[in-house]
């Protein structure tokens, strides 16, 4: 029972909020996309700062909660990736295949952290700056249709058709009679 409660007021009230805001699907379907891509990064601890930076960065052509609230969700995903995207940065650096032992992780929470281990963060890296992109196209290419039909249906406000806006001289002529 814990768990629904946590789970609806930190992902569902958050997101219903986002969709009856009335942001635009193309707009919630990047900063998803974003935020998800970003969340993702293989080191554990950097990806709120990355989000904030790419906010501060895209101002307007994103969604800031939508972006942090990916983020969020992308964490999990974040934890098991790392090990993918180490062997990827492996492959295409050429590198030496860093070997995950209990070994190398008792180095690394002891400090004792080795340039081998450096490197193979960079290769981890490597790994993740070569897969975002297409990571980020694909996500945004499956939330785009997503948003594009739940948004409509939590709107608050029904959205109206546009108005034509009046020329200067009918503008001028109502102000003129009053």
């Amino acid at each position: 029972m814990a768990m629904k409660v946590w789970f609806n007021k930190k992902i569902v009230d958050p997101l219903l909020q986002i969709l009856r805001k009335g942001a635009e699907p193309k707009q919630l379907a990047f900063s998803a996309a974003l935020g998800i891509t970003l969340g993702i990064f293989p080191i554990c601890g950097v990806t709120v700062l990355l989000c904030a930076m790419a906010i501060a960065l895209l101002g307007s052509h994103c969604h800031s909660p939508t972006v942090m609230l990916a983020n969020f969700l992308a964490t999990p995903i974040e934890l098991s990736l790392v090990v993918p995207f180490l062997r990827f940065g492996e492959v295409l650096s050429g590198g030496p295949h860093f070997p995950l032992t209990s070994d190398a992780l008792k180095k690394v929470l002891s400090g004792q952290a080795s340039t081998e281990l450096l490197f193979s963060i960079a290769r981890a890296l490597l790994g993740w700056l070569v897969a975002a992109p297409i990571i980020l196209a694909a996500l945004y290419m499956i939330f785009l249709p997503i948003f594009k039909v739940v948004v409509p249906k939590f709107r608050s406000v029904p959205s109206s058709p546009r108005k034509q806006l009046h020329s200067h001289s009918e503008v001028g002529l109502k102000v003129r009679q009053v």
